[in-house]
């Protein structure tokens, strides 16, 4: 059965109608899944073996029959781990009902069918009792419930359920304690992919200041975490403030609770610094003694950073304070980690705080709407001043007086550039609500609500009204859409051009004047591990679910491109850098889809894990931006800030 799934189109900016199968949805969750790369995960995998080993051997040295309740099951893989290892019946549960049936599959591939149950429910739904899905209370509970920061998948309220309902009060639980642990730092770097910094500006008049009004300084920023490979951050971007400290623990053999609360500990500052950036990470331990540990610690933190596991599924966590603040140097001061049923977040006290102290009891909310409008690397490109001179000086060689610029980016500083560089008259188009009221409050803040006209609305419907009856001699654009997830989607800037032509005075310039797609064959040193094919994971066969994998893969959209920021994942290039397509914005959009075949010749021995795509956009004659390859490819590892694409055909309608 075809069912008609609406879409906005990124690049093209207009609603389409599309035939899809009636499982479309169910094939994306499996196709962007992280099921490859946690049965890739081969420290995870044997910990937690070691870990079931020993609860059932501990229950059965009591004289008992070891019952397994596995909440979250994927694959089956953990309950025929446990039926390997002794224990007499599992009921495993999976509420994604393709993973429920894919786990029927495996466990009877694998001939578990007669000691494995698969229950297709969420676990809170899950009944025990002679009519119920359990006949009786479970008295080993395995799980695997956890995101990188612990509890963001509802592993507390799934937990404090299943004690209340589904295990015995003296049951085994593996993992048996998850411990996180949190390091307080100093970091230009990670603050700017937070806060608006000043960005400065050099004008004939002198230097330029544009500064961020003070409801961004005051927000405590978005609520969520900001998951990242740590690993791959240098040591030269941050400065170690603290110890490592252990924040909190839970003890998933005993009742747990998912209400909110917070943990503080006291600390004395290594050195002096601006506290900005809290990294934290967790670790569980499968035995009640703590011998059988899986450590998700940056290097740093390892005792053994040479057998460290690379891992996608689970990484490391990035938390900003609600505001920078000094620390001493021996002068101690508290980190207070805070969390709800989901959600973690910490903060900085001088002292312990009271039990019944209601500061940042509640889970910080952004209420300066760019932390709604910009993500982390949005913030952190806003921020990056080598890349503002560069914009600034195109911007200087195409200004001219009397000029009229209309800038078509979302939440773009061009406009102030433009004003600042001695543009007569500039307009800036915002599409949405959140953007046109930041925009609104950063012009005002730098008196600029009288020079820089913001207009509400999608460009495509602007009116000449809308730009006082004036032609645009400047169309300008970084360009960047707040829709955009892969490169090529910011090519609406071109749609627009084209919509907007009627606008543009005879002889009109467009910044950037043309774009191209680059692309380059690489070798992954791990991140081709998330799609690569499993088979056999400690001694289980899951060729099911690859071919779960592969086929869900066959559809459109999972044939399209995947995002990554590449420099969190190293890769060795193995051909040159080569051009694609190229895109001239000084005219409009051609009527005729747009694209491209060829070969590419690998100059480099390895194995071709995949495409890597960039755009690459010419402001001027003598001026271009790159979104890709910093260095040239050589056959050192080439460094990579881009994301992974592969799509060769450009076409509209």
């Amino acid at each position: 059965m075809k069912v008609f799934c609406g879409r906005a189109n990124p690049t093209t900016g207009s609603l389409e109608w599309l035939e899809e199968d009636e499982h479309y949805d169910y094939h994306q969750e499996i196709a962007r899944s992280s099921y490859a790369d946690m049965l890739h995960d081969k420290d995870r995998n044997i910990k937690y073996y070691q870990g079931i080993r020993a609860a059932v051997s501990r229950v059965k040295d009591k004289g008992q029959k070891a019952l397994v309740l596995d909440i979250g099951t994927g694959t089956g893989l953990l309950s025929m781990m446990a039926v390997t290892a002794g224990a007499d019946f599992c009921y495993a549960i999976e509420v994604f009902k393709p993973m429920a049936e894919a786990a029927v599959k495996i466990v009877e591939k694998n001939g578990f069918s007669d000691k494995i149950k698969v229950i297709n429910k969420h676990s809170t739904e899950v009944t025990v009792g002679p009519d119920g899905d359990l006949p009786c209370r479970a008295n080993i509970l395995i799980t695997e419930l956890f995101d990188t920061e612990l509890i963001g998948e509802g592993a507390l309220p799934s937990y404090e359920h299943a004690h209340k309902h589904l295990v015995q009060e003296d049951c085994e639980a593996v993992p048996h304690r998850a411990t996180v642990y949190a390091q307080l730092v100093e970091s230009r770097r990670m603050w700017s992919w937070n806060k608006l910094f000043p960005v400065r500006v050099q004008t004939s008049l002198g230097e330029q200041v544009i500064i961020p009004p003070s409801e961004l300084e005051r927000c405590p920023g978005a609520p969520s975490v900001y998951d990242i490979q740590l690993n791959q951050v240098s040591s030269a971007d941050f400065t170690v403030l603290s110890d490592v400290l252990p924040m909190f623990s839970v003890d998933f053999s005993k009742p747990v609770s998912s209400s909110a609360a917070c943990h503080s500990r006291q600390f004395v500052p290594l050195v002096s610094g601006q506290a900005q950036v809290v990294l934290s990470w967790w670790d569980i331990e499968m035995d009640p003694e703590g011998k059988i540990k899986c450590t998700m610690a940056p290097f740093w933190a390892q005792t053994e950073p040479q057998e460290l596991q690379w891992r996608d599924h689970w990484m490391q966590c990035v938390y900003f304070l609600p505001q920078e603040e000094p620390i001493v140097q021996g002068l101690p001061r508290c980190l207070v980690a805070h969390h709800d049923d989901y959600c973690v977040w910490y903060s900085l006290q001088k002292t312990s705080p009271d039990a019944n102290d209601s500061t940042y009891q509640v889970r910080p909310v952004c209420d300066c709407q760019a932390h709604l409008l910009w993500n982390r690397p949005r913030f952190g490109e806003i921020n990056d001043q080598d890349r503002t001179d560069h914009y600034a000086h195109a911007l200087s060689t195409v200004l001219v007086p009397g000029s009229i610029c209309l800038c078509v980016s979302d939440g773009s500083l061009l406009s102030v550039l433009a004003h600042h560089l001695g543009a007569e008259q500039v307009f800036t188009v915002e599409s949405s609500v959140a953007s046109f009221r930041l925009m609104k409050r950063i012009f005002k803040v730098n008196h600029l609500e009288d020079k820089i006209s913001v207009i509400n609305k999608r460009p495509e419907l602007l009116t000449s009204a809308d730009l006082e009856g004036k032609k645009v001699s400047l169309l300008l654009g970084e360009p960047f859409f707040t829709t955009s997830l892969l490169p090529w989607h910011n090519l609406y800037f071109w749609y627009v051009r084209t919509s907007v032509d009627q606008h543009l005075a005879p002889g009109a310039v467009v910044m950037p004047q043309a774009a191209s797609l680059h692309a380059v064959i690489v070798e992954f040193r791990d991140l081709w591990r998330i799609r690569s094919p499993c088979g056999d994971c400690e001694g289980f066969d899951v060729h099911i679910m690859d071919d779960m994998v592969r086929h869900s893969l066959d559809f459109r959209e999972s044939r399209e491109a995947e995002p990554h920021p590449l420099w969190e994942y190293p890769c060795r290039s193995l051909s040159e850098p080569q051009e694609i397509l190229t895109f001239n914005f000084q005219k409009p959009i051609p009527q005729q889809p747009m694209q491209s075949k060829g070969t590419m010749e690998l100059k480099r021995p390895g194995k071709s894990h995949g495409a890597v795509l960039w755009m690459e956009y010419q402001l001027t004659p003598d001026s271009t931006v790159s979104t890709g390859l910093l260095n040239p490819a050589e056959d050192k590892k080439a460094m990579l800030t881009t994301k992974t694409e592969i799509h060769l055909q450009i076409q509209h309608k």
